[in-house]
């Protein structure tokens, strides 16, 4: 329970927030796709459609559940279009342009990536403003964040220098447990005022709302998971320091 969970949720909070909200699916597993509803192998078009060039950015945005949250939906068709695209001329910057084409209809575009890096997930840290780090509170997790702190230095000095850490989010959180403690501990000792206030529980609404496509403020409001979500929009809406 990360990335996706993080994307869907800050997206439908932030469009309850009253904000305009664009949601990029650029995983070919498509969770954030399914988590909203949709059926990922019965799209008329998705994400791949536009990397393959057959369909503009606006054509494939999908009305959601929430008015003022919009998707561009995944497929697995997107495997394809990490080798199709090998080769290709600004290969790195087509979803940076594909975005800007329809920037002006939003407030906040998140994109959900995939978990390794790759053209699409480079694609979209090309394409990003900033990047919200969720942090699982578990060992492996601080390795993961080293990491990407490594490929956001490589993708700023080579295409995109204007890329910030928007901020750093502690999910999984139990503080029973001595190991999360150290972890959360950790984390803020490296990153300090870049990490939210708000933290993500341990929750099970959080791991069952997406198997009802629906983000978990649609699906248990008042569950610890949905008002830490709801929370955290405020948060970034004020900035990591509120």
């Amino acid at each position: 329970m990360g990335k996706t969970t993080t994307a869907v949720n800050v997206a439908a909070s932030l469009a309850v927030a009253e904000k305009r909200v664009l949601l990029v699916d650029t995983d070919s597993q498509g969770n954030t796709t399914s988590g909203l509803g949709f059926d990922r192998n019965d799209l008329a078009h998705s994400l791949y459609d536009f990397y393959t060039g057959g369909t503009s950015m606006q054509e494939i945005i999908r009305d959601t559940m929430l008015p003022r949250l919009k998707l561009v939906p995944s497929s697995v068709d997107l495997i394809g279009a990490e080798i199709e695209l090998v080769g290709s001329e600004g290969k790195e910057t087509l979803l940076r342009e594909g975005i800007r084409s329809v920037s002006n209809q939003f407030d906040y575009v998140i994109i959900d990536c995939p978990p390794s890096l790759g053209i699409l997930t480079l694609n979209a840290l090309v394409a990003a403003k900033t990047v919200l780090v969720p942090v699982q509170c578990e060992y492996y997790a601080l390795e993961g964040l080293g990491q990407l702190m490594r490929t956001v230095e490589l993708v700023r000095g080579s295409f995109n220098p204007e890329l910030e850490i928007e901020g750093i989010l502690l999910t999984m959180v139990d503080l029973r447990n001595t190991l999360a403690r150290q972890v959360a501990d950790e984390v803020k000792k490296h990153f300090g005022d870049k990490v939210y206030r708000t933290v993500i529980p341990r929750n099970v609404t959080l791991s069952e709302a997406p198997s009802h496509g629906k983000p978990v403020m649609l699906y248990d409001v008042r569950s610890s998971g949905a008002q830490s979500y709801l929370a955290l929009a405020r948060e970034v809406l004020g900035g990591p320091n509120g």
